[in-house]
């Protein structure tokens, strides 16, 4: 089997065009949005006008309001979450064969985007049986992952910045992930998660419900945590929580809730139940969320 080259992106920083070599796929990585400084004009245009006609296709589910532009062009396949709760089941051998042959894929590095990869590098079929249904378990927090899956994404929200560890993963997955020493390590990774995943319950207990909305002071842990975790724990006080550090303050709701964050804060695209905006806006992005709070009421 051909392996391309892998490289790993997020919508607010993605590789330099002239490291990736041939023709590139993009995989689960979402436009920027207008969040700490990182928007489509500053950071995803840069990158398509580099690429230029080396880009095959670029295939993703987060939403974003620029996907308009580009609904002529058969390289594009923009969904959005409420449409595929994962990237991997949107990756068809119709799609993969469309494409041509490809040099490089450059993804997301998460459990989502690796399984997407995985999925194009097998030609458009499920890595391992079950591979889709994991990643929409995962990637939507619905739904109960394999155990074994659940061990790959504990291991990478362990690991975040560890490249290496994303390239063995699709490996694994291209392997059709087989229970061999390769998952002994994913699992020892794993394990790192613990603390990560305790610091993130640890800070829920202080939680603030005001109205409409749950809010939570991260900017006194004694570790890493796990963001998205902690988000989830807020909503289970009220539809949208609210954590903040030092830096930025990240708002979030459940996926299907219907609530559209990008509109309430006055955001110029991204993903309607997550953004993240500076921390100078806090008291504004209350204000808002005040403000809406009637509609949000069960």
């Amino acid at each position: 089997m051909n392996f391309p080259h892998l490289a790993y992106g997020t919508p607010r920083k993605l590789p330099r065009p002239h490291q990736l070599p041939g023709r590139v796929v993009v995989l689960d990585i979402a436009f920027a949005a207008n969040a700490g400084g990182a928007t489509f004009d500053k950071v995803t245009r840069p990158f398509l006008d580099g690429l230029g006609d080396r880009l095959a296709m670029w295939i993703d589910h987060h939403d974003h309001d620029r996907h308009v532009d580009f609904q002529g062009d058969a390289r594009f396949v923009l969904r959005t979450k409420a449409q595929h709760g994962a990237c991997p089941e949107l990756v068809t051998p119709e799609r993969v064969e469309q494409a041509g042959a490809i040099d490089t894929i450059c993804c997301h590095g998460d459990f989502d985007g690796l399984c997407s990869a995985a999925k194009w590098i097998t030609g458009g079929e499920e890595p391992y049986p079950g591979a889709d249904d994991d990643a929409r378990a995962i990637d939507t927090r619905l739904g109960r992952p394999s155990d074994r899956a659940s061990f790959v994404d504990r291991a990478l929200r362990a690991r975040f910045r560890d490249e290496g560890l994303k390239t063995e993963v699709v490996h694994y997955f291209v392997s059709g992930a087989p229970d061999f020493e390769f998952f002994t390590r994913i699992r020892s990774a794993a394990k790192e998660y613990d603390a990560i995943e305790a610091e993130a319950e640890r800070l829920s207990v202080g939680y603030r419900v005001d109205e409409g909305y749950a809010i939570c002071d991260a900017t006194q842990r004694r570790g890493p945590y796990d963001k998205t975790t902690l988000l989830l724990l807020g909503q289970e006080q009220a539809p949208i929580s609210v954590v903040h550090d030092e830096s930025t303050v990240t708002v979030a709701a459940r996926f299907d809730s219907g609530i559209d964050l990008v509109r309430m804060l006055g955001l110029d695209g991204g993903m309607p139940t997550r953004v993240s905006v500076d921390k100078k806006r806090l008291a504004d992005v209350l204000a808002r969320l005040r403000k809406d709070a009637q509609r949000l009421s069960p």
